[in-house]
């Protein structure tokens, strides 16, 4: 087994400010006596075969330098190639969040450079839930949420239009959103009950972790590790109800409104008749969503 810890860098990771503060950060790591393999990556998507490859010369220590989407491409790297593995041999992956909204952090409680080198040194994990989403043209695994309808339709616009803007970007992004707002229906059953639920809505989210977009607590009942996809549902609210509760978004309290549920489940079955716009670990695509499943436990994440 490699005992180095492999490191992939997203330059490009917010808005190219990972590329400029990179080597510095990885210099403190080295100069804390971390081994390091570093892998800088020229292209969208490629994160997953370098990890992919070290997977396979025996790496075990993984860190994403970048934002949610970095680690999103880890993941995928990682999983489904792998096989179940027992606690010895398991991945795990450790954070410089060098990236525009590191939303899965949030989660952790993280505090600084410091907190990475002194995880990565004493091998110091916390297990994590991955879900798997099946779609209509393959598969991803996750970490962090997907969402459908204005979140994702949010997460769109601010990855297209404002996206070297950060958070005020997001912000943007949602009124952006509020103006050209859609209520849909996204066709479901959740632990396989008889009937498909067909009602329109603002949104649905399918969460491992309670943020997104930076400091939107979208899912504040998510655990990361309770074995369990907290499942957020927004009735078809107006733009004028949206607008007054919108700083709900920012708290989490938004889930008690009489529009809102909320659900721990397993599985997840889609019904939907195309592709539509999802927000994955902070990235946005345009995917026809067959069915989401728990695995329990199946990352360490280095904290």
């Amino acid at each position: 087994m490699n005992k180095n810890v492999f490191a992939v860098v997203n330059p490009a990771a917010g808005a190219g400010r990972c590329g400029r503060r990179a080597p510095r950060a990885l210099a403190y790591l080295q100069a804390a006596g971390l081994s390091l393999d570093v892998a800088t990556t020229t292209a969208p998507r490629q994160a997953a075969a370098l990890v992919r490859e070290a997977y396979a010369r025996g790496h075990r220590k993984f860190l994403a330098v970048g934002g949610d989407g970095t680690a999103f491409d880890i993941v995928n790297g990682l999983f489904p190639y792998i096989p179940q593995l027992n606690q010895m041999d398991r991945p795990a992956l450790g954070f410089l969040p060098l990236g525009t909204g590191n939303s899965f952090l949030k989660d952790f409680e993280y505090s600084g450079i410091q907190q990475t080198a002194d995880a990565l040194a004493l091998d110091r994990c916390r297990s994590c839930d991955v879900i798997r989403l099946i779609h209509a043209d393959g598969e991803f695994y996750f970490i962090n949420l997907l969402t459908l309808g204005f979140a994702a339709d949010v997460a769109a616009l601010a990855n297209r239009r404002f996206k070297e803007l950060g958070t005020i970007g997001y912000l943007l992004a949602v009124i952006g959103s509020v103006a050209t707002l859609e209520r849909r229906a996204f066709p479901l059953r959740v632990d396989e009950p008889a009937e498909f639920d067909r009602r329109t809505c603002l949104f649905l989210a399918f969460c491992n972790t309670r943020c997104t977009g930076g400091n939107m607590i979208i899912a504040p009942d998510a655990n990361p590790a309770d074995g369990l996809i907290e499942y957020v549902r927004w009735g078809p609210i107006g733009r004028l109800g949206l607008l007054r509760n919108l700083p709900r978004l920012f708290d989490g309290s938004h889930t008690t409104h009489a529009l809102a549920s909320r659900a721990g489940v397993r599985t997840v079955e889609f019904n939907l008749e195309g592709p539509v716009n999802a927000t994955l670990d902070g990235e946005s695509m345009q995917l026809q969503c067959q069915r989401l499943e728990i695995l329990p436990a199946a990352l360490d994440i280095l904290i």
